[in-house]
């Protein structure tokens, strides 16, 4: 598959994996609500948080929605948006390596930019998450007039590239189609009001409507004035119906009886129902999920005295993302958070959500939009799903990282803190709870164990953190091969072979 080459981009592609793991430290002052809520705001660099996040919620990200930097030239209150084009794409990079690391396996991730990247991002994506796994370009109407002061043209839209961590697990749901398009499409009303159109109940005529391919789908159909139909092509040859004779039969009354030069011809009438669904489509028009008019008009209802962002998102285009590719309960994650559009949507769509955000706004414009959310605001989406408020979100800043520039173990280190690390690297799936025991758990087959801070008791020898014959006896049993970390073993080569046992020293043997 071709790939993209910029000006360093060999080192780019090897940021991702040197970034050291860093702490969350919570800011109890700056979370609100429930103080069991899942839900993260963070402020910090968006490459180091989210390779802090990877041994918690690698694989578990349902829905990931970013709004980049668009790399323009423009000169922005909040982002740097003049990078160099190369400097760009290695910005980019390591962190769709991360934001993949981090998606589900039925998982999408949604990505806006405009044309002075977008097709640059869509190769270096297709590197990332697979040709395969691209999904669309939607186009997004983010203008709802034209620039009449443009020099060449009036830029009306923006794109949103979407891919699949697995094209083949992914599930796209359909949208709800507005009121115009279901008056523009139900043309008709009956006697009693409703809305509907005509269908033929004629199937399309291709090889697998062929009377011969669906005989029990061959029938007479019987007219007004009591002579039989079936169903043939203009060209002569039967085929078949789409609904069944006794879907025919139970549902007469739906049949409208047109009669032409050959006969009697029948239409089924489908009626316009209270919300139809239909498949999404590429292009997403302003009336729809609103436009940059309609955001600023947002940001400026929660934050009269401040200035708006100059490119906020809408919260209905958010609402769409969501409602076509998550459902209650899914994990959201934007780790371009800006004014925190997607996790306000997402918190008032009940999805559990994540956001990361490197700027004072994350405490000047977060934290008080996600607590109007919580109180119960009525803005942007909330009249349409319900919103009443409720739940919460704890707030966390990137601390220190979990080594030293010596690959030492940080003293600040909690157990649960370098189980949760070790497991990850092992086995690159998140620890599924914090453990009890030196145990942490049994992947493919092999039992992890980590002695490490006392977990057995003080931090002598004997306490716990020296693999001992004595401490072996103490250790949950594993009938199969068991990988051990601590900080000495006093077990030679011989007895760790018959035991099945691999040793790994703490801190030379980690993973940072």
């Amino acid at each position: 598959m071709p790939t993209l080459h910029w000006l360093n981009d060999e080192e780019a592609r090897r940021v991702a994996r040197d970034v050291p793991y860093r702490l969350l430290e919570e800011d109890p002052g700056l979370s609100y609500g429930d103080p069991a809520a899942q839900n993260l705001l963070i402020q910090g660099d968006n490459l180091a948080a989210l390779k802090s996040l990877l041994p918690y919620y690698a694989g578990q990200v349902k829905c990931i929605f970013i709004d980049p930097p668009y790399n323009t030239g423009s000169a922005f209150d909040h982002y740097d948006d003049s990078l160099e084009h190369s400097t760009w794409l290695s910005m980019m990079y390591p962190r769709l390596e991360l934001l993949r690391e981090l998606l589900a396996e039925d998982g999408s991730i949604w990505v806006t930019i405009d044309d002075t990247e977008s097709h640059y991002l869509k190769v270096i994506m297709d590197e990332i998450f697979g040709r395969q796994n691209f999904i669309s370009n939607v186009i997004w109407e983010k203008s709802d007039s034209p620039r009449m002061d443009a020099q060449y043209f009036s830029s009306r839209h923006d794109h949103v590239l979407v891919y699949g961590k697995n094209r083949n697990l992914l599930v796209i749901g359909k949208i709800t189609s507005s009121s115009n398009e279901v008056a523009s499409q139900y043309n008709k009303i009956d006697e009693s009001g409703r809305k509907y159109y005509l269908k033929p109940p004629r199937a399309m005529g291709g090889q697998a409507d062929s009377r011969l391919a669906r005989p029990n789908l061959y029938y007479p159909i019987i007219t007004p004035d009591g002579s039989e139909v079936y169903p043939i092509k203009q060209d002569g040859s039967d085929i078949a119906w789409r609904w069944s004779r006794d879907k025919v039969n139970d549902e007469h009354k739906r049949i409208d009886w047109v009669k032409g030069r050959k006969g009697w011809t029948p239409y089924f009438r489908i009626y316009s129902e209270a919300n139809v669904r239909r498949p999404a489509e590429t292009v997403w028009k302003h009336e729809d999920v609103g436009s940059n008019r309609t955001s600023k008009a947002e940001i400026k209802a929660l934050f009269s005295d401040q200035n708006p962002f100059d490119t906020p998102k809408p919260e209905k285009l958010i609402k769409r993302v969501l409602e076509i590719c998550t459902i209650q309960g899914d994990i959201v994650l934007d780790s371009f958070l800006g004014s925190g559009t997607t996790v306000a949507v997402a918190h008032k769509m009940n999805r559990r959500h994540i956001g990361i955000e490197m700027g004072d706004h994350a405490i000047t414009f977060c934290v008080p939009r996600l607590k109007q959310v919580v109180d119960g605001e009525q803005g942007g989406i909330s009249i349409a799903v319900g919103w009443q408020g409720g739940g919460g979100f704890r707030f966390f800043r990137l601390s220190e990282p979990v080594f030293d520039e010596n690959n030492h173990i940080n003293p600040q280190i909690t157990y649960a803190t370098l189980a949760a690390h070790v497991w990850f690297s092992e086995t690159h799936f998140p620890l599924p709870a914090v453990p009890q025991s030196p145990l942490l758990g049994v992947h493919n087959e092999t039992a992890y164990y980590l002695l490490y801070n006392g977990i057995l008791g003080d931090r002598r020898p004997e306490g716990g953190n020296v693999l001992t014959q004595r401490l072996l006896r103490l250790l949950p049993p594993h009938q199969g091969p068991r990988v051990i970390y601590g900080e000495v073993s006093l077990l030679d080569e011989a007895r760790l072979r018959q035991e099945g046992i691999v040793f790994k020293k703490i801190p030379y043997e980690l993973k940072a």
